[in-house]
């Protein structure tokens, strides 16, 4: 590590409406270093990158880059100034190859870009950094992992000097994650400087030089990889210990239980980019829950969507509480009691500019009406909401502010609060700690299992394969549609599942029993 910052914010401030997301932040960022940045929920990590990116402008505060100090107004001059970010959602056009969706993100290039030369500087790069892709395939053949190789790709070849990764493994198998590490430590070993935010403590000992921890929009800690322990970096980012999760259930359930869902050879139509599912079979027991697990976009969102009759069958029947519930609508199956925590809680079950209480009544506006629906109990609303996040141990910044000026693993709080709070008999979980901090992902997780031991049923698809492992009864794995392994979890490896996800045949000796 050189001996002076390549990278230095002082002072940097940032206000939104009803919340302090940054406060007075210092940091400091090496060439040739791996540094990771981790906190709470809200702590204002992504908030202070967008800012480094020009996503956000800040209130107050400097940034020196080589010791000058520069002005980022947009990602536009951040990109000017060698700083680049893979977010946790890929900007691409699927339809487009690999090369033409790097070319459109290259500054400088001619109206008439030559792609052949662009491609041999894809291969080029790809082949000194691991990140072997190729270039005239469409991006929407490519796996998530390989999606991610073409925005680090981007960076690379727009001569970015400052990487920053926000969440980069979510959605990553295990052998992916430790292909990415292997990038990392080529990109720091040739003088790049690397900003990795996470929550996933684990992965920041793994890989991580430096360490800085935040805690309600402050700087609580620096410090390097060899002073850090996961206790230690849990007791910054909350001030207090952690507790540990329960853990899945040890004995079988007994035989003859009449499941609360069964699908029987359930097929759907692909649409989009979306893979549909292929003759799908499984059952879902009271007291149990089955982790699917799979790499994005291979029928996860299919097989929850048909749950929640969102999607239709094209063939096959689905039964819940033993009632052919195929043709149900929306409406009737969450009546019946089923809760959906869904995977983008802002798009998929709220609206940005409606407040935090006014997204707690959505689905149960009947509740709290009053006067023929003329008015609302908002007092009832909020006692609730309360209720419901004292549960899961929760603190909301601001009940009365529009919901987009939350952090995302604050939103998915106060969804995860209000489905939860219905005491639903089957719980369709996708990704339900996907974005939060290690504190409310064990909340989460307790909750999961307190309802499994009071008799619910919970689907729970994630990529998160330790999550599986400690919270599942049984799993399944899906890939392209089809369930191509199932398995207690004490008679199958991680890698094996990993392989499986991938479609590599390494797991190939546990089959689609179900």
């Amino acid at each position: 590590m050189e001996s002076s910052p390549l990278l230095v914010l002082h002072g940097i401030t940032k206000s939104f409406p009803g919340v302090i997301a940054n406060e007075d932040v210092d940091l400091e960022v090496y060439a040739s270093e791996v540094h990771a940045l981790v906190g709470e929920n809200g702590a204002g990590k992504s908030t202070l990158m967008k800012i480094l990116y020009g996503f956000y402008r800040a209130d107050a505060g400097e940034i020196r880059l080589n010791d000058q100090p520069i002005q980022i107004r947009s990602p536009h001059d951040a990109r000017r100034f060698r700083i680049g970010m893979v977010f946790q959602e890929f900007v691409q056009i699927p339809a487009l190859s690999v090369a033409e969706n790097i070319a459109l993100f290259l500054p400088h290039l001619p109206p008439v870009p030559n792609m052949r030369r662009l491609v041999r500087r894809i291969e080029e790069i790809s082949k000194r950094y691991s990140l072997e892709v190729n270039p005239t395939l469409p991006v929407w053949r490519l796996s998530v992992g390989e999606r991610q190789k073409v925005e680090v790709l981007k960076l690379l070849l727009a001569d970015a000097q400052i990487l920053i990764f926000d969440e980069p493994t979510r959605s990553l198998a295990p052998h992916e994650v430790e292909g990415l590490f292997r990038v990392f430590a080529k990109l720091r070993a040739d003088g790049y400087a690397v900003i990795f935010i996470t929550h996933k403590l684990q992965e920041v000992l793994a890989c991580a030089d430096r360490i800085t921890v935040m805690r309600r929009g402050r700087v609580v800690g620096t410090m390097a990889r060899a002073e850090a322990t996961e206790g230690r970096l849990v007791s910054l980012m909350f001030g207090t210990a952690v507790a540990e999760p329960g853990s899945r259930r040890g004995d079988r359930l007994p035989a003859g239980v009449r499941p609360l869902l069964e699908l029987r050879h359930v097929t759907t139509r692909a649409e989009g980019q979306g893979m549909g599912l292929q003759g799908v079979t499984l059952t879902l027991l009271p007291g149990e829950i089955l982790g699917v697990a799979g790499v994005s976009g291979n029928g996860q969102r299919e097989l929850g969507d048909v749950v929640l009759g969102l999607e239709r069958c094209s063939s096959g029947t689905k039964f819940l509480w033993g009632e052919d519930a195929t043709p149900w609508s929306v409406a009737k199956i969450r009546a019946s009691g089923v809760a959906f925590i869904p995977e983008d809680a802002l798009s998929m079950a709220a609206v940005a500019g409606l407040s935090v209480l006014e997204n707690m009544a959505l689905g149960e506006v009947g509740r709290y009406a009053r006067q023929g629906g003329l008015s609302m109990d908002w007092d009832a609303v909020g006692a609730d909401l309360e209720r419901a996040l004292q549960r899961l141990g929760f603190a909301i910044p601001a009940r009365d502010a529009p919901l987009r000026t939350l952090s995302g693993g604050n939103i998915q709080r106060m969804i995860v609060a209000r489905e939860m709070a219905r005491d639903p008999r089957l719980i369709v979980a996708f990704y339900p700690t996907r974005g939060l901090d290690v504190r409310s992902a064990l909340a989460v997780r307790e909750l999961l299992l307190a309802s499994r031991d009071a008799g619910a049923g919970v689907l729970l698809i994630s990529e998160d394969l330790n999550e599986l492992f400690a919270l599942s009864d049984r799993l399944v794995v899906l890939f392209r549609g089809q369930i191509v392994g199932a398995s207690m979890p004490h008679e199958i490896t991680i890698e094996e599942v990993g392989y499986l996800m991938t479609g590599s045949g390494k797991g190939d000796e546990h089959d689609a029993r179900t």
